[in-house]
């Protein structure tokens, strides 16, 4: 008798919001949860209409916002946000995702709870969206490409993970295995000493198997960058940017022109410095790391290449080596940052220009004169 109660008043109470929604656009706060998510509905005048806890599934949320009027919905992104916000926007709503880094007075609050969150964003959302500082999602189709850089990411750690953990069997017991790269790695089943083979053989089949997906996803990749994505060749005229670091650059960003300056690059990938200025005092403060650390990472891995001794001479090469030539505190580390942040700039003005990559900029017009 209860729950039929329950069950007439909470259909009395969406009858009661879907006709104020007629008369006046509603602002809703929706703190997604794993499995709830919890909604706070704001009137035109910002008093709370409802707040109600919704499963975090397609079909909970179709229902919940499928017959309400087009509203204003602002959420956290996470996890969920991605799928969340698009089919809150295919059922005619308009969607606000917010920075989780812009709102400490959410996530640093010291009473905080979904009920509490979820009117804080309806709030914020009410006031001044700005404050939100909104994200924009990518694409689904860009998403699932990007999905297959991202495995084939998972896989190279678990090769990874595999190779040291044989290798550190193996010397447990006195006995050493060969230097080899680790896509080699599988191929020296016959060397693991005989005492540990039959112990190490599943260990070491697994790792065989490993190393073909990833030689797999690399062909996928490669199809990707070649046959889908033929712009990111410009992106791969600078020595030490490969097929996956460029595929991975376009895809992330996924719009060329949504940087007014390719110097926003650096920042929206998290590789400009904090700052926490307050009168004379400006310290020195480490990267924000804000934006994708997989590509920020690839860039990293990219700026170490072009530091290296073995790669060709360059503009951005001289401007890495003098800052660690500096031999300030970490200036090493430095080094490998600045030019990843300088490599991202590079890589978007490419491709934006379409321009042939010079070395060392301004080059030829000075041999002409």
């Amino acid at each position: 008798m209860k729950k039929n109660n329950k069950k007439s008043s909470e259909s009395a109470q969406r009858k009661a919001i879907q006709a104020r929604s007629r008369k006046t656009k509603l602002t809703v706060g929706m703190d997604l949860g794993d499995k709830w998510s919890h909604c706070c509905f704001l009137d035109g005048e910002g008093e709370v209409v409802e707040q109600c806890r919704v499963k975090t599934t397609r079909e909970a949320v179709k229902a919940r916002f499928g017959e309400l009027k087009q509203a204003l919905v602002a959420i956290e992104v996470g996890a969920h946000s991605r799928w969340v916000s698009q089919m809150l926007s295919e059922l005619g709503h308009e969607v606000i995702v917010a920075n989780a880094r812009e709102i400490r007075a959410i996530t640093g609050s010291d009473r905080k709870s979904d009920k509490v969150d979820a009117e804080k964003l309806a709030r914020y959302a009410r006031v001044d969206r700005k404050i939100l500082r909104p994200l924009r999602h990518r694409g689904e189709e860009v998403q699932v490409d990007l999905l297959v850089l991202r495995c084939r990411a998972v896989l190279v750690k678990t090769r990874t993970q595999i190779v040291n953990a044989v290798r550190g069997m193996v010397k447990s017991f006195g006995y050493r295995m060969p230097k080899c790269s680790t896509e080699k790695f599988a191929q020296l089943t016959n060397l693991v000493p005989a005492l540990l083979r039959e112990s190490l053989k599943p260990l070491m089949e697994a790792l065989e198997q490993v190393q073909k997906k990833i030689e797999e996803y690399d062909e996928r990749v490669k199809k990707l960058a070649t046959e889908k994505y033929p712009e990111t060749k410009v992106l791969r005229q600078v020595w030490g940017v490969g097929e996956i670091t460029s595929v991975s650059f376009v895809l992330t960003i996924e719009d060329k022109e949504r940087f007014g300056k390719s110097r926003d690059v650096g920042p929206y990938l998290g590789l400009r410095p904090r700052r926490s200025q307050s009168s004379e005092s400006d310290p020195e403060l480490r990267i924000t790391k804000a934006g994708d650390c997989f590509l920020r990472s690839l860039l990293v891995e990219c700026a170490q290449k072009i530091l290296s001794e073995k790669a060709p001479d360059t503009a951005l090469k001289q401007f890495g080596m003098r800052i660690e030539a500096r031999g300030k505190k970490k200036a090493k580390k430095r080094a490998i940052v600045a030019v990843a942040r300088k490599l991202a700039v590079l890589l978007h003005k490419l491709w934006v220009t379409g321009e042939v990559y010079e070395p060392f900029p301004g080059a030829r017009e000075k041999k002409a004169a």
